[in-house]
């Protein structure tokens, strides 16, 4: 493991929220603590920011140990894909009296369950659930697509402020389901460490070494839903994070796939709040979605990593 990564998550742990207490308004000051915003929004916005980071990130490295793929990510599941055609719809057919992170959250878990079901009547193993979670993500692409063609501009307004990742609508109160979601994902996640590990090594070699593999293959399933769920109630759909934290981390920290998930949580919880802050302060009065900022960062990274890996494939 880097001998500074440690060190520096934890002084960034300190610095990220004061930064994010310190700025808006278009400035930056040290935070008025009898601010009645401060407990209002901008913590429950810091909440949110930690929260989505550290449940995407976590099920990113879940999921490319469970699909031995770095490029996996929580949108191959289907929930992300769900939960915008949950949302689009309550958006589009005029259901005002439905909470938009419910909608979310109940769309994502619903495509989630479905994909897990068609896997299982397939029969097609861990290709099987790769490949119904690429058909029921593109068919809820598709319908979602629909809707908004039909929607009135106002719609389109509002589901496009929602799909591009927001975290302005974090509000006391109202994220707490999606928090506990969050952290039971991220917590059933960690506890599949080990047989994630093995799962790595291949199936076979895992079911010799006494892993129920389809049994693991749900749990993880389900434990990234239900984190990436949480994640979308919170904040709309947010692309890369899932994929950059792990992949970084799992060349500058290695070692087992329960490390890496908790350095995961930790790591992209952190990049999401640095990225929220900087979406809040580089256009003010304008307050950016934060999924453009992150998926601004995701081409610099795929050169980063490529050069990386070609530098260690040339010294091997």
């Amino acid at each position: 493991m880097d001998r500074g990564l440690l060190p520096g998550l934890v002084l960034l742990s300190v610095i990220l929220p004061l930064l994010a207490l310190m700025s808006g308004g278009g400035q930056w000051a040290w935070p008025d603590w009898s601010d009645p915003l401060l407990p209002a929004l901008r913590l429950p916005r810091i909440a949110a920011a930690l929260a989505v980071g550290a449940a995407l990130a976590a099920s990113g490295a879940a999921l490319q140990a469970l699909f031995r793929n770095p490029l996996a990510d929580p949108g191959l599941i289907g929930t992300s894909s769900g939960a915008a055609l949950a949302v689009i719809a309550v958006l589009s057919l005029g259901w005002a009296g439905v909470s938009l992170p419910l909608a979310a959250f109940v769309g994502g878990l619903a495509a989630t369950w479905l994909i897990l079901l068609l896997s299982r009547l397939a029969q097609g193993g861990l290709a099987g659930l790769l490949l119904m979670g690429l058909v029921i993500g593109a068919f809820c692409g598709a319908v979602a697509g629909l809707l908004l063609f039909l929607s009135d501009d106002l719609t389109l307004r509002a589901a496009s402020s929602w799909l591009a990742g927001n975290l302005g609508a974090a509000l006391p109160g109202s994220q707490w389901p999606a928090l506990l979601a969050v952290g039971l994902g991220i917590l059933g996640l960690v506890a599949l460490g080990r047989h994630l590990d093995c799962l790595m090594l291949g199936e076979e070699t895992a079911r010799s070494m006494g892993v129920d593999t389809v049994r693991i293959r749900r749990l993880a399933t389900v434990g990234a839903a239900l984190a990436t769920g949480g994640a979308v109630a919170l904040a709309g759909v947010i692309g890369f994070v899932g994929m950059m934290i792990p992949n970084a981390l799992a060349l500058l920290a290695g070692g087992c796939r329960r490390r890496l998930i908790l350095l995961s949580a930790w790591a992209g919880g952190l990049f999401l709040l640095a990225m929220d802050t900087v979406a809040r302060s580089v256009a003010w009065p304008l307050d950016l979605p934060v999924g453009l900022l992150s998926a601004f960062a995701g081409p610099p990274f795929f050169v980063w990593l490529f050069r990386r890996q070609r530098g260690n494939s040339s010294h091997a």
